[in-house]
């Protein structure tokens, strides 16, 4: 198996991915980590709806809704 860094905004509906970390400010890491999205979490991609709208990922059994802007921002390892 291999491990690839794809951004969460690169991962399709239905991918898996581990978050390797953030490309942000202490208070954007902050912010996702008080909704579950931390450093070695696995996400799944449940939606990602068109015309530049939200990434809908799940998390701990939940699903949260990002932003694309966010969503590129979140590194995550996904194995092949």
């Amino acid at each position: 198996m291999i491990a690839m860094e794809e951004t969460l905004l690169d991962l399709e509906p239905g991918m898996r991915g581990t978050v390797a970390r953030f490309a942000g400010t202490p208070g954007f890491m902050r912010k996702l980590r008080t909704i579950g999205i931390r450093e070695g979490k696995t996400l799944v991609v449940v939606a990602r709806h068109p015309l530049g709208g939200p990434v809908v990922v799940e998390v701990d059994g939940r699903e949260v809704t990002l932003g694309r802007g966010m969503a590129r921002r979140v590194i995550v390892d996904v194995t092949t």
